[in-house]
């Protein structure tokens, strides 16, 4: 089956953003008394909100004022990136020129809501890229549900078979596989474990080798 289209999570894979996510959510927890971790904070990447809730309140209790942490977090973050701008991941200018250069239909699929992520690749010039924007604000059940996925291929009018699916995260892996999409994963903050290799299509350093050593070599074959 050819590779026609493209889906790809934003924070981690297309911007270099997962590492404020991170720190962000940990200041934001530790004001409201929350002995939030770095491992607490990569447990929770690409969830959606109702998974994210259900994990914090396991770890920290049921008080855990999810909704007051976010909006703390989503407060220092914005400041931040006011401040000091928003950093592209490697090759990501030149993997989305080589896709929309060679016919093949771009889709993000990401937790951020949908004015957050036009903002931020707006700001790198980026947004052009892109013919659909799905947010899992948009479908019932967010990542590692396959919702958001078999959405995006949806409107791309693709089947989830005829798309690459580019994750950093073990949660946005289990999204797209389980969706049937050939996933491709691109470690941002931590390396697939013995779980979720099983799960890939292949893994990449970078977004310019997902171009040049992936659908170069397999973008036109079948499998």
């Amino acid at each position: 089956m050819k590779i026609r289209g493209v889906i790809s999570d934003m924070d981690g894979v297309i911007l270099d953003s997962e590492k404020l996510y991170v720190r962000f959510w940990c200041e934001a927890a530790n004001l409201y008394g929350y002995p939030m971790e770095r491992r607490h904070a990569l447990g929770i990447r690409s969830m959606n909100r109702k998974f994210a809730s259900e994990k914090l309140k396991g770890w920290f209790g049921n008080d855990f004022d999810y909704d007051a942490v976010r909006s703390k977090r989503i407060e220092l973050m914005d400041k931040y990136i006011d401040e000091n701008g928003i950093e592209a991941k490697d090759g990501a200018e030149y993997l989305l020129s080589y896709l929309r250069d060679n016919g093949y239909r771009v889709a993000l699929a990401t937790a951020t809501p949908p004015e957050r992520a036009k903002r931020y690749l707006e700001r790198l010039d980026l947004y052009k890229f892109f013919e659909e924007i799905v947010c899992s604000s948009m479908v019932k059940n967010g990542k590692p549900e396959p919702d958001i996925y078999l959405l995006a291929a949806q409107r791309l009018g693709l089947k989830p078979c005829e798309c690459l699916a580019l994750e950093d995260s073990p949660n946005g892996v289990r999204s797209a596989s389980s969706a049937g999409c050939r996933t491709v994963m691109i470690p941002d903050l931590d390396e697939p474990d013995e779980e979720i290799k099983p799960l890939l299509f292949s893994v990449a350093d970078n977004l310019r080798e997902v171009a040049v050593q992936i659908l170069r070599r397999d973008g036109n074959g079948t499998f």
